[in-house]
């Protein structure tokens, strides 16, 4: 298929920024009786993320986590700036190779294949992919002729808000057998992989599962493979509101690569970023369209009645919902709090308030408890960081429609694209036989729109 993918983005022009766009889509939705809810994405900001991530992280070569979020606009820009893919899926496999993207550039890093997937990943070149039990071992002996290998291994992820060891990975006590098994098949294993789990909370976890994967890369080195790939997963937060920062948790990394897998073991570090990449890219705008007033007495006032009072409770519905955007609190633990359109007078009252999705199911609550004024219908709620884990795994239960998304990007940051996506860099196996640095290299150039909208903010 032809690279070149066109979506519609617009330029933010200068001084302006995303969230200016989002006060003007705001300003004229209000204008109209559908006030329906849409995403604001920030493309610029996935590109700072993945500067971020190589000033942060110099060895280790980012691939990012389509199932975190497969928006084509996303997957497009992190293709032209040359991250690498963790595909799951032979669906997430033609995405990106529909971007242009070299087989190289993917790892199918799912344990748990379909045969016909492992089929299609071997027909159409894809190489790289994890296992982590001998089942897994027989079918890709079968149905790949010439898979790279690469074993999964448990991690403790105790401390994970998502935990992942409990599904997928090889215990240590295990990995010998495996190899052993690999070898009788005549396979090609390549290197190690794990997860810390999703939301890591102890950065420390990361040092005793790198700690490990040393083990079972001289596992391998004994039983003559050439080990030279580590995948160190994802677990990484996507955004300064959490309790671990990001850097905190690159400290620990950094150091423990430089013990167990030094620079000059010539080993090849990936990882699997999702939420990193994407989270703080977008933000959700809710229209409130219902509401309910709880009185904390017993009388049987209307709504409209006793506004003066404190002593009462409010129940805010909007126009999407947990079987829509908000799916990240049943799937991924989200909490979510929204932000005001309009900032409230100092001396406006706050109440206890519940936020409610459209759906006709009482499991759709958005936010059990927080404070709020009193609010209109037709008012507006703002959520933000709410681009991992989100619009991926969104439905139109009920009838309710997916939000709308409006793509901008800065023009500097569209010009930085722009130069990297021009740029002929070397592919992972280039790479290892140089021995020079991976950088998210790809045969195949990405093209990305060269035009995009204006977008004036007034």
């Amino acid at each position: 298929m032809n690279p070149t993918t066109e979506f519609d983005v617009s330029f933010l022009e200068e001084g302006f920024s995303a969230r200016d766009i989002t006060e003007q889509k705001i300003n004229e939705s209000s204008l109209t009786d559908d006030r329906d809810a849409f995403y604001v994405c920030d493309l610029g900001d996935i590109v700072k993320k993945h500067q971020r991530w190589t000033r942060a992280l110099p060895r280790v070569t980012p691939f990012y986590a389509v199932k975190c979020n497969d928006s084509r606009s996303v997957v497009t820009t992190l293709a032209a700036v040359g991250t690498g893919f963790d595909c799951a899926s032979k669906t997430e496999i033609q995405l990106v190779q529909s971007l242009g993207v070299e087989p190289g550039r993917i790892i199918y890093a799912n344990p748990c294949k379909q045969v016909s997937q492992i089929k299609y990943a071997s027909a159409h070149g894809v190489q790289m992919m994890t296992f982590d039990s001998e089942v897994e071992l027989t079918k890709v002996a079968r149905y790949h002729d010439n898979a790279k290998l690469v074993l999964r291994i448990a991690t403790d992820d105790s401390k994970a808000v998502c935990r992942l060891s409990v599904k997928f990975g090889a215990p240590l006590k295990s990995c010998r057998g495996l190899l052993e098994k690999a070898k009788t098949l005549g396979l090609d294993v390549i290197g190690v992989s794990f997860h810390v789990g999703s939301g890591c909370t102890d950065p420390l976890t990361f040092s005793q599962a790198i700690g490990d994967a040393r083990c079972v890369f001289d596992m391998g080195n004994e039983l003559g493979f050439n080990m030279n790939l580590l995948d160190i997963g994802g677990g990484f937060p996507g955004s300064d509101d959490v309790d671990l920062k990001f850097e905190e948790i690159t400290a620990v990394i950094n150091p423990a690569l430089d013990k167990y897998f030094p620079v000059d073991s010539k080993v090849k570090v990936i990882a699997e970023p999702g939420r990193f990449y994407v989270a703080s890219a977008y933000t959700l705008v809710v229209n409130i369209i219902a509401k309910k007033v709880i009185l904390d007495d017993d009388d049987n006032a209307s709504d409209e009645e006793d506004e003066g009072t404190t002593d009462r409770t409010i129940m805010y519905y909007v126009n999407d919902g947990v079987y829509g955007s908000f799916n990240c609190i049943l799937y991924d633990h989200a909490h979510c709090l929204p932000s005001l359109h309009k900032r409230p007078k100092p001396d406006e009252p706050m109440y206890p308030c519940s936020i409610w999705g459209p759906t006709c199911d009482g499991l759709d609550r958005i936010v059990e408890q927080c404070s709020l004024p009193d609010l209109q219908v037709g008012d507006w709620l703002v959520f933000e960081n709410m681009g991992a884990y989100t619009v991926a795994a969104s439905s139109t239960f009920n009838g309710f429609q997916r939000p709308d998304i409006h793509y901008v990007i800065s023009r500097p940051s569209w010009q930085h694209v722009q130069r990297i996506s021009s740029q002929d860099l070397p592919t992972l196996e280039e790479s290892c036989l140089q021995d020079r640095p991976m950088y998210c290299g790809r045969e195949s150039v990405v093209e990305i729109p060269t035009k995009p909208r204006q977008t004036h903010v007034v």
